[in-house]
């Protein structure tokens, strides 16, 4: 917690104590570090673009991955694990290896500087990381619930609907967490594919770096809206991360 508590520290210490020698631990506080990140950067346009990206790379990875997870789960084959297993390396991709490719399609469809590029991208490694995790998730579940719904004259469909999905709640909260922190926190493809109107705030951090010093009262009080945001999101949805965790990978 040291970083952390050096860099809230930062944000609001005058620019003369910052790198005070030895180090002042007592010092008036200043709001002077904030108002200026609010007078250089659009700070409610970046915290919507993190949102957004965040949130719709999130909802598409479920969109995709939660079905994809069960039919892999109930699948007859001796060759689902290893499908599963499929998915997971993709995930351990190098996203530099797929950036480039990933740029030229974009810029060719004209997507290139948009939300939608970032969450594409974003979509095509969580989806396979939710399909991994919902897979064993689901390969945890006895199949007894659903084959007594099928029993009773529902389809398969609502066998999934009505019957699994419902007893995997905390799993899918747990990986669309992990979506989130993933998006959120993800600072190449966002610096690639955005431009100036959708750059988010992992992006928006690197302008506190200047080509002669680094301001870092800027860059600690920017840091504040990026990282509160989701260390509240964690805390509040702790339980969720270890039901997720340790009840659906095996």
């Amino acid at each position: 917690m040291i970083p952390v508590l050096w860099l809230v520290a930062t944000a609001y210490k005058p620019p003369k104590d910052m790198f005070s020698s030895p180090p002042s631990f007592l010092f008036e506080p200043t709001l002077h570090n904030f108002r200026r990140v609010f007078e250089v950067f659009d700070v409610w346009s970046l915290l919507q673009s993190s949102i957004i990206i965040s949130l719709g790379s999130a909802v598409l990875s479920l969109l995709l991955g939660v079905p994809a997870g069960y039919a892999l789960a109930r699948a007859r084959s001796r060759y689902a694990i290893w499908v599963a297993y499929l998915f997971l390396a993709i995930r351990t991709v190098p996203i530099i290896a797929t950036l480039l490719p990933f740029y030229l399609m974009m810029r060719d469809i004209g997507l290139l500087g948009t939300w939608w590029a970032v969450i594409l991208i974003n979509t095509t490694l969580n989806c396979a990381f939710v399909t991994w995790m919902m897979f064993s998730y689901f390969r945890s579940l006895p199949r007894d619930m659903e084959e007594a719904a099928l029993t009773d004259g529902c389809t398969l469909f609502g066998a999934f609907y009505r019957v699994a999905l419902p007893t995997v709640v905390p799993g899918i909260i747990a990986s669309a967490l992990f979506c989130v922190m993933f998006s959120w926190n993800d600072f190449l493809v966002a610096m690639f594919l955005t431009n100036s109107d959708s750059k988010p705030l992992s992006v928006a951090l690197l302008a506190a770096f200047g080509t002669k010093d680094i301001t870092w009262g800027t860059l600690g009080a920017l840091a504040h809206f990026s990282t509160v945001p989701i260390m509240l999101m964690a805390l509040f949805m702790n339980r969720y991360f270890v039901q997720g965790l340790t009840k659906g990978v095996h």
